[in-house]
């Protein structure tokens, strides 16, 4: 009998109502489990929503530029292999889906690791499961940890552990086995899993993950030439071409830069189709191959045998400079830097902060310089928001943001990471000074989420606690500025005809030269000094 499978919108998280910008899939077509539907897209990034069931459309009720949310009906499959019961004498019995093996009346289902986005491998930090215990669905297995973040992949079966395949430090890639749960056969499938039709349906296929968020500006991995008419692919401009994950991992096959690609989809989307069209130009030589990446024609610098003069000692990068040393060089090589130094008086801000500390203190904050910086810095950014800008996609226009996330530069043991604090604007010093504390504690375990390191509008590196005066700070894309400060110390200031002590802290911004000029970036550190120095002002907000 032909079976009828439902394929609905997954949980989305914190989004509901959330716009289909591609639709892969027409009535008619035959998909396997886990191709690409549709793709969705938030403020923040895309996702594609895969099939849970292999069949041919027969419904396909949604259309581009609809919106939608969990549980929506998205398509409707038909048939998907007919259940079959395992006990049937005298018949074939059904062919179990991939990693299921039936025995008896039960199975024993892997658990899998999930698509981890950005990254090929993540370690192991923690094991929470134990072979011999119950599991339920979406119980936390193991928790992974990249240079970014730490996440738990969830358990996608329900039952008893009857193996534990991984273990503490352990590095793993998608597809690795992580366990194996023992289930009975009737037992019914994970959440969100489709239901075939009729009492005796067959266990339908593990579902899969929704694709991670997509970062826009995140580095990819270096591309394996395949054709020889193509050359290195621009990463950075790659990164910022408006793409699905599947559309991109298409390029990435045929070696193709989606920033040369037109794209036809809505908001100008390159879809699958525009890149296919692309390869077909190039070959057929209607267009020239793209251009070579920024940097490419660069002379190499010169191999050196450093053993030769001496004793050395040769150890690998952190997993968070391998991420961190690809992004800054792409921001140095694609941002003309400027960087603007100027001084602020911290005297009053300062003799206010010690009589604070103390409330603050009992109500577990620490109120630290940087709090006041943070708050200083949204002020000064609502008087010139173009800091708060980004280049927009197509190089010719700019991207006005109604929000301001602020992302600050944490020192961790693993590394400097850059938490966000989200919606600066709104919130009073307090109350950013405890948001700091909190996301500096996760950031030192390690535990930050992905969401908590992402959207990012503008960046301030504290170096106050360690040393140091004025630097040069990079700019984190895709923002267009940073503020740099150092340490603050007691100075000899001229003021109403002798000298007195002032507390001078120094300050550094770099931004972007494309989107602001020299006369911009001085008004905005003149301004920044004037909040810092009037603390009744920047306490009111």
């Amino acid at each position: 009998m032909t079976s009828r499978h439902e394929v609905r919108v997954p949980d989305l998280g914190d989004f509901e109502d959330v716009e289909i910008v591609e639709i892969m899939v027409a009535v008619g077509d035959h998909v396997a489990t886990e191709d690409p539907l549709i793709t969705l897209e938030t403020d923040k990034a895309a996702m594609e929503v895969p099939s849970t069931a292999e069949g041919v459309i027969a419904e396909l009720p949604v259309a581009t530029g609809m919106r939608v949310s969990q549980g929506d009906l998205i398509v409707v499959v038909e048939g998907a292999p007919a259940a079959t019961d395992i006990s049937t004498e005298g018949g074939p019995a059904a062919e179990a889906p991939p990693a299921v093996a039936m025995t008896g009346h039960r199975k024993t289902v892997q658990v899998l690791v999930p698509d981890l986005g950005d990254f090929s491998e993540a370690e192991i930090i923690e094991v929470q499961a134990q072979a011999g215990n119950a599991i339920a669905v979406d119980d936390p297995v193991i928790t992974l940890e990249t240079d970014k973040a730490a996440m738990d992949v969830p358990s996608t079966a329900a039952g008893t552990i009857t193996r534990v395949a991984v273990e503490v430090g352990q590095s793993v890639g998608k597809g690795a086995l992580i366990l194996e749960v023992e289930m009975d056969g009737t037992a019914a499938p994970a959440s969100g899993a489709p239901k075939a039709d009729g009492p005796a349906s067959a266990p339908a296929p593990e579902p899969k993950a929704p694709t991670p968020i997509q970062q826009v500006t995140r580095p990819a991995p270096a591309p394996q030439p395949v054709r020889q008419v193509l050359p290195p692919i621009d990463e950075a401009a790659f990164g910022k071409a408006h793409a699905s994950p599947s559309v991109r991992r298409f390029a990435r096959e045929l070696g193709v830069d989606l920033a040369q690609v037109t794209g036809t989809g809505n908001k100008s989307r390159v879809l699958k189709d525009d890149v296919k069209a692309f390869v077909k130009s190039v070959m057929s030589g209607q267009v020239s191959g793209p251009a070579a990446a920024p940097g490419a024609g660069l002379p190499e610098l010169p191999a050196v045998d450093f053993a030769k003069f001496g004793e050395v000692e040769i150890r690998p990068l952190s997993r968070i400079q391998k991420i961190s040393g690809p992004r800054l060089h792409a921001s140095w090589v694609n941002y003309p830097h400027v960087t603007q130094h100027d001084e602020a008086d911290m005297t009053e801000l300062e003799e206010r902060r010690q009589k604070l500390k103390g409330p603050a203190k009992e109500k577990g904050v620490s109120l630290t310089p940087l709090a006041f910086i943070i708050k200083a810095t949204s002020i000064a950014l609502e008087e010139f928001p173009v800091f708060n800008t980004s280049m927009a996609d197509d190089g010719k226009s700019l991207v006005w943001k109604k929000y301001m996330h602020i992302g600050f530069a944490a020192d961790t043991p693993n590394g400097l990471i850059v938490p966000v604090i989200r919606d600066v604007d709104r919130k009073d010093v307090m109350s950013i000074a405890e948001e700091l504390g909190e996301l500096s504690a996760k950031g030192r375990e390690g535990k930050l989420t992905a969401e908590q390191m992402q959207g990012g509008t503008f960046t301030v590196s504290s170096l106050g606690g360690i040393g140091g005066t004025h630097f040069t700070p990079i700019i984190n894309p895709p923002e267009v500025a940073i503020l740099g400060v150092g340490r603050s110390a007691l100075r000899p200031v001229w003021q109403d005809g002798e000298f007195v002590p002032r507390l001078i802290l120094p300050m550094s911004l770099s931004y972007d030269h494309r989107i602001i000029d020299g006369a911009t970036g001085v008004r905005f550190t003149t301004y920044l000094a004037s909040v810092l120095a009037d603390v009744d002002r920047l306490m009111l907000g």
